[in-house]
């Protein structure tokens, strides 16, 4: 990896900050989205200084804003004339409806529309910079949802782990109908399930989740040990050319039968695709 560009979004904490370190200490130069500007510079140096590599650099974004997503992607093709690994990592998980500034349910919009917006901002790069690699943060909880086209948004029912799990189905519709139409480019698409992991996500959800969280922390997977999933699929040797699979463990797994679904992935690009403003 050793002066590949890799860009690694929600990398200021969890699972996202451990995958950072493993591609710092493999020599990649390594770009941090953050949203915070004091928890991204803090990450920055204590990386630096645990993996010996100053080829850190963080770039700030709230990937709950389109507009800020456009603006992280213009600030990575002006800066970085390669990019061979997008880990779409960042992600939240909200118990109770909220909107972003676009006007969209958050949880989908940040663990769904952000991946795909940035990703395809991003395209002609990656494709420019082959072999190149797209890694999507998944989760098996997508194996209990099912895409609600009516209430995409949760407006008429309301449920966490439902909306939750939605947005994880939405990442592998995306990542295999993404590896469809990249077929023959170089760059490839995969996606993974870290694993049950003690992270920051749902802490901002209150005081009971946050000691929920520290309750089951014991039993969870540490983010190091979820990050192998993700690490895995941007660095693997063995996945040179290998595009819209699902890793579990650091192994090849079926999802779903609900996300091969290729008419519901068509589906989900063109609305995708409506709702970002992207041609």
């Amino acid at each position: 990896m050793e002066g590949r560009v890799c860009v690694v979004t929600g990398a200021s904490s969890g699972i996202g900050r451990e995958t950072a370190a493993a591609l710092a200490r493999r020599g990649a130069r390594v770009v941090l989205v953050c949203r915070d500007p004091q928890r991204g510079e803090e990450t920055r140096a204590a990386l630096m200084a645990a993996t010996k590599n100053p080829n850190i650099d963080v770039v700030l974004a709230d990937l709950g804003s389109q507009a800020a997503i456009r603006k992280l992607a213009a600030a990575l093709l002006g800066h970085y004339p390669r990019i061979q690994v997008l880990i779409n990592n960042a992600g939240v998980l909200h118990l109770r409806r909220t909107t972003t500034v676009d006007g969209v349910e958050t949880v989908f919009a940040v663990n769904h529309l952000a991946y795909f917006l940035l990703t395809n901002l991003l395209l002609d790069r990656l494709m420019a910079s082959a072999p190149a690699r797209v890694v999507n943060v998944s989760s098996d909880l997508h194996r209990w949802s099912r895409m609600s086209w009516d209430d995409l948004g949760g407006e008429k029912r309301y449920h966490p782990m439902r909306v939750y799990g939605q947005s994880k189905l939405a990442n592998l519709l995306f990542t295999y109908e993404l590896a469809r139409r990249l077929t023959g480019t170089g760059v490839t698409v995969n996606a993974v399930h870290p694993g049950a992991v003690a992270t920051r996500l749902g802490h901002n959800n209150g005081r009971i989740a946050a000691l929920l969280a520290r309750v089951l922390a014991p039993v969870l997977r540490s983010p190091a040990k979820g990050a192998e999933a993700s690490l895995y699929a941007a660095v693997a040797p063995g996945l040179d050319g290998v595009s819209g699979k699902y890793f579990v463990n650091c192994k090849e797994r079926r999802s779903s039968k609900e996300s091969y679904d290729t008419e519901a992935a068509r589906r989900l690009w063109e609305l995708s695709a409506r709702m970002t403003g992207l041609a």
